[in-house]
């Protein structure tokens, strides 16, 4: 069975692929290498033993999406990721966001519902909640108001998803709400790879620990959780990986309840700023240079997902602990620069 993956030589993408192709299905991927290299189908291959069928594309030009779906005309399902995701910059570029998140997806759609049966799996975000109300976080949320236009085009995203679904029965789609994705496959041959200053704290962390950046800044030890830090749920990217796969199956198989589904992907569990920098002090033995500055704009204070609906409804569940994702994210930056 063929499936199509945006932004599939991305972080997350990159990491499905390897869990799609070794789940038997063929994969191809689209990537318009504008936040990634050519170099992750070599990583994926070592991993898989093959590399996925791979075309450089811009998913802007709408002529180039009719193309692809007439050209891969048995294409049975889309995981699509690619999308820009950087806040700071959304917010200076707000039209680029719109056009690249929102424009491509209603492209894709547009070629969704010409088929008979298709599924289609939606990189969504945690950003949907805001300051959420109540932790752990429940899909039954509010959505509040976005905080930038990076937040805005997964809240709209999601809108224009669900209103497709209701007036094409024969789409079939999942959105799955990200926490905090970390880490890098264990065999070290994938990873995250960000462009220029990390805008992570993991990738910050550890490009610290190795000496790329002098020191990472803490922004606030001064709101109301255990020691000051906020809380973030930080979710291992191969489990997270793993997740595309059990969703798309379900929608696949049939067992959806109803023809466009929610699910948070998270732990479960919140650590703080700090517990996250004692974690990568206890995995990698060295000593993390950090200072404390002050909040940052933009920040809540806490997010850590409820995770009883994807545990029970999916039949997904994240199994590696901070401690395992952050040795998986220290073995990655050692070997890039080693």
């Amino acid at each position: 069975m063929k499936i199509l993956v945006t932004g599939g030589l991305g972080y997350i993408g990159s990491h499905t692929v390897v869990e799609l192709q070794n789940e038997g299905f063929e994969v191809v991927v689209i990537d318009n290498l504008s936040n990634s290299s050519l170099n992750v189908l070599d990583g994926i291959k070592a991993i898989t033993g093959k590399k996925p069928i791979f075309e450089e594309l811009d998913l802007r030009e709408k002529s180039k999406v009719q193309d692809f779906f007439k050209r891969h005309d048995d294409i049975a399902g889309v995981i699509h990721f690619a999308a820009s995701k950087a806040v700071g910059e959304s917010m200076e570029k707000p039209l680029l966001y719109y056009e690249n998140n929102l424009g491509v997806l209603v492209y894709i759609l547009q070629e969704l519902i010409k088929k008979k049966n298709t599924s289609f799996i939606f990189s969504s975000s945690c950003t949907v909640y805001g300051e959420a109300d109540e932790m752990p976080i429940t899909e039954d949320a509010p959505v509040k108001s976005a905080e930038s236009p990076y937040g805005n085009t997964k809240q709209v995203g999601e809108e224009v998803i669900s209103d497709t679904c209701r007036v094409n029965p024969n789409l079939k789609a999942i959105a799955l709400r990200y926490f905090n994705p970390i880490g890098a496959h264990p065999s070290t041959q994938i990873g995250e790879l960000p462009i220029g200053v990390p805008q992570n704290l993991v990738p910050y962390i550890t490009q610290t620990g190795v000496g790329l950046r002098e020191q990472l800044s803490v922004f606030g030890d001064d709101y109301p959780t255990k020691d000051g830090t906020c809380i973030r749920d930080y979710i291992h990217v191969v489990d997270l990986a793993k997740a595309h796969v059990i969703a798309l199956q379900r929608l696949i198989q049939g067992d959806n309840q109803e023809n466009y589904e929610v699910f948070n992907l998270g732990t479960g569990k919140g650590s703080s700023v700090l517990e996250v920098i004692q974690s990568f002090e206890r995995v990698s033995g060295k000593s993390l240079n950090y200072k404390i500055e002050d909040r940052r704009s933009g920040d809540v204070v806490q997010a850590y997902a409820n995770t009883q609906k994807a545990n029970e409804v999916l039949g997904w569940k994240a199994k590696s602990t901070l401690d395992e994702a952050m040795k998986s994210a220290w073995d990655w930056e050692c070997k890039i620069r080693s």
